[in-house]
């Protein structure tokens, strides 16, 4: 009866302390990560879109709401990436959690509406109204371990009693994350400079072009519910015969029947799928195996 008593007695000790936890909800797989990585066991994270899902079209349940609404911190990609339905999401939260946009901390890539221009190629521009930030900000890790800095504070602010935990979780993180770039940047330098040309479905691999010195050629926009055009597809398929681009490339959430018609057209083989919307299965669950599939995929077809 006493070992009855003792045990219980710990059980609800132990339940207290989970409910001291930081509660967080994070609408972003590869966010949900940093929050598990930074928060450590002072918070209890929730990811509401999860690895696999695609984030452009993502409705909330009625099931998620109710999570989020018992959420503290809220993490979101930003950028425009969860335009669709914040703004009725916030308002059936109402009043309590904190949203953390990420993208604002970022210095944004400016792309047209469409993501690309009449010759398929994806670029950065300077500020001008009719240009968009790109959000899919995770492909440079720079900016993952700025959004790392990012979610520190955001829990700070949120739970200054752990601050310390934080400081010291995010440092260790980050530390990964500079082990990480430093393989990737030794990885990409077997490929020429001539032979950098990533072929996609959709506008997702900017912030990756920009580090690594990379052409783009995507199929369609910045969402994976942009339609290609029959026009791009034509100049997509002339700037691969005539750069004489190896391989062009799947995606994990996308349809490839276009990119099986660029193939047959070009000649081009199929170089593999990567992960541009977010964290995969298997080796691929975390953000290290993710960007490892992705450059060790593109340097792998691309030789």
């Amino acid at each position: 009866m006493k070992f009855a008593f003792t045990f219980l007695m710990l059980a609800s000790l132990a339940l207290a302390h989970a409910d001291n936890k930081l509660p967080v909800a994070s609408l972003s797989s590869v966010l949900t990560e940093i929050a598990q990585e930074v928060g450590g066991d002072k918070v209890n994270v929730t990811g509401v879109v999860q690895a696999g899902m695609d984030p452009h079209d993502f409705s909330p349940t009625t099931g998620d709401v109710k999570v989020i609404s018992k959420a503290r911190v809220v993490l979101l990609s930003g950028y425009g990436m969860e335009a669709a339905y914040l703004t009725k999401l916030e308002k059936s939260v109402g009043p309590g959690p904190e949203f953390v946009a990420i993208g604002p901390y970022i210095k944004p890539l400016l792309i047209e509406p469409r993501g690309h221009d009449d010759h398929g190629h994806s670029h950065s521009h300077g500020h001008g109204e009719e240009k968009m930030p790109d959000p899919h900000w995770w492909h440079s890790i720079q900016n993952v371990q700025i959004a790392t800095d990012a979610v520190r504070d955001a829990f700070i602010a949120a739970d200054p009693a752990n601050k310390a935990a934080y400081v010291a979780n995010a440092a260790a993180y980050n530390r990964k994350l500079t082990a990480l770039a430093q393989w990737a940047k030794l990885e990409i330098a077997k490929l020429p400079r001539d032979r950098r040309a990533l072929v996609t479905s959709h506008d997702a691999f900017g912030y990756f072009a920009r580090d690594y010195g990379f052409k783009v050629y995507p199929i369609s926009g910045i969402s994976t519910e942009d339609q290609p055009s029959s026009k791009n597809v034509r100049a997509i398929i002339s700037e691969i015969k005539k750069e004489g681009v190896k391989a062009v490339f799947l995606e994990n959430i996308e349809n490839p029947k276009v990119l099986t018609e660029i193939t047959r057209e070009t000649g081009a083989k199929t170089g593999g799928v990567l992960y541009a919307d977010g964290l995969g299965t298997g080796a691929a669950s975390t953000y290290e195996g993710m960007f490892r599939h992705n450059v060790t995929a593109v340097v792998s077809a691309l030789q």
